[in-house]
């Protein structure tokens, strides 16, 4: 929904992506029990980051008890020792959902923790050598939880990726039913390609994903992501 297209991109660059989910979805039906619709996101979260070469992993934390506590902190940060990434791509900290905002204080806090080789969470994989480089993605509509306007840092100029990003979500098939019974949107797919217009206006383009740069001490401050994307990231308007 929200980064999609630049990870695409990045992968059609020859980077290797890992796609992490906090939770496999498992109250996100009607239809389904959790054990139930946990297994087919599961399948349909492989199978749309499979189109882009990528691996998908979940941390297995469950749907409205996602928390940056120590048990969470520990895998997460497992996690990010076992993939050491560059770069980290986390949820907005102001959103709609009380589960992405605090995904994304427990993946900042991970990454703070995950070079820290006395942080011990049980895993084989050595401590890394370094923090990564955190990004925020927008927030879903483009506005925080109080629906204002979030201007991103840069919008990532997604227009040559789109048509893949739009068939990574329909993968994705099982958040329609979701969607629509519990949020009354019947077609996430035209949700999704509204706000990724909507965030390619922020810099001009027709299709944008934006993203902030956490620059906190001692996060990374260069602009690696930018780097990586060259003539893709587009600046904001001034407004």
């Amino acid at each position: 929904m929200l980064a999609g297209g630049t990870l695409a991109l990045l992968s059609e660059l020859g980077h290797s992506i890992t796609i992490a989910t906090m939770t496999p979805g498992d109250c996100g039906s009607r239809e389904y029990d959790a054990q139930k619709i946990a297994k087919i996101r599961r399948r349909e979260a492989a199978s749309a980051a499979a189109l882009i070469g990528a691996t998908f992993r979940c941390v297995e934390l469950r749907d409205l008890a996602v928390f940056d506590d120590d048990p969470s902190r520990r895998r997460v940060t497992e996690m990010l020792r076992e993939t050491a990434p560059e770069i980290v791509l986390a949820a907005s900290p102001s959103d709609y959902h009380c589960d992405h905002e605090n995904a994304s204080a427990l993946v900042r806090d991970a990454c703070f923790a995950a070079p820290a080789p006395n942080y011990r969470t049980g895993g084989r994989a050595p401590a890394l050598a370094a923090l990564p480089h955190l990004y925020f993605m927008q927030p879903a509509g483009n506005t925080d939880r109080s629906e204002r306007r979030v201007k991103p840092d840069f919008v990532v100029d997604v227009g040559a990726a789109f048509a893949k990003k739009k068939t990574m979500l329909v993968c994705h098939e099982s958040q329609r039913n979701w969607l629509r019974d519990h949020h009354g949107v019947d077609e996430y797919l035209d949700m999704m390609e509204l706000w990724t217009r909507d965030c390619g206006k922020f810099a001009g383009v027709e299709f944008g994903e934006g993203f902030r740069h956490y620059r906190g001490q001692p996060y990374p401050c260069s602009p690696r992501l930018e780097e990586l994307l060259g003539d893709r990231v587009r600046l904001c308007s001034a407004d």
